[in-house]
């Protein structure tokens, strides 16, 4: 446990050093909620707020996009471009011999990030709550931390995965890119899955993307979901694609050759 604690607190002073950076990091999902997000449905439903779009009036269409922000400041994380620099530079030969895995490093620092995260959406959820006095459940509330904890863990191994590929693509940044645009669109960040064609959102109930954000919200709401469904469903996801990456790690190591030490 001193190891990875010890991990955790090079990436939170890593995470501190730029403070103005970190402070900006922190508040521009905000900003981009209220110059974007809020105009856009403002200008879309303008003249007409009790019209119905997907079920939803424009004040409904709104809390849904602020808790769609709040919760993917947990399930969505930062892209793994520095574990295919560390394969492309020879970097992980040094994990190669350390007492601390090339995973457990990697995963100690999400577990860092992720902490920083929480507590800033927390701060986030419990602000809008008290000013906007908006009703909340603690028990929905807590129930959906929960499942955009465990997507989070989800984001995390797939972009791992991502990361591995660096043993045989020179860079990987693209399908880190690529895999964060498609998450936005099928896991409701972008608009409500009920806007989808309803094939579609059947389809989509059993890929891990409405678990990002679409079912923690309907939670936060006060809509009913299926959590023993959600629960599963991504934990298989996460059992698969962590296989994977065990798999795709231990044939990479077979080609490496630490040429960029």
């Amino acid at each position: 446990m001193a190891k990875w604690f010890q991990c955790m607190k090079v990436v939170w002073s890593n995470l501190m050093v730029y403070k103005t950076n970190f402070i900006l990091q922190s508040i521009s999902p905000l900003f981009v909620f209220l110059f974007i997000k809020a105009s856009l449905w403002t200008a879309i439903y303008k003249g007409a707020e009790r019209v119905e779009i997907g079920g939803y009036d424009l004040n409904q269409m709104l809390t849904y996009h602020l808790w769609i922000m709040v919760v993917t400041l947990i399930s969505i994380g930062a892209i793994s471009q520095d574990l295919s620099q560390d394969i492309r530079l020879g970097r992980i030969t040094a994990y190669l011999i350390y007492p601390f895995s090339l995973f457990e490093f990697h995963f100690s620092g999400f577990l860092a990030r992720q902490s920083v995260k929480l507590a800033i959406a927390l701060f986030t959820l419990f602000g809008v709550v008290l000013a906007l006095k908006l009703p909340l459940s603690v028990t929905s509330g807590g129930w959906a931390i929960l499942l955009a904890l465990w997507a989070g863990l989800f984001w995390f191994f797939l972009n791992y995965f991502f990361g591995l590929l660096g043993f045989w693509l020179e860079e990987t940044w693209t399908l880190g890119v690529m895999s964060q645009v498609i998450t936005y669109f099928l896991s409701g960040a972008i608009i409500p899955l009920e806007l989808y064609p309803l094939w579609m959102q059947k389809i989509l109930f059993f890929t891990p993307f409405p678990y990002i954000g679409f079912v923690p919200v309907k939670l936060i709401m006060g809509s009913e979901v299926a959590l023993a469904q959600a629960f599963a469903v991504l934990t298989l996801w996460i059992a698969f694609i962590a296989l994977c990456g065990y798999g795709l790690y231990k044939r990479g190591l077979r080609l490496y050759t630490a040429a960029g030490m």
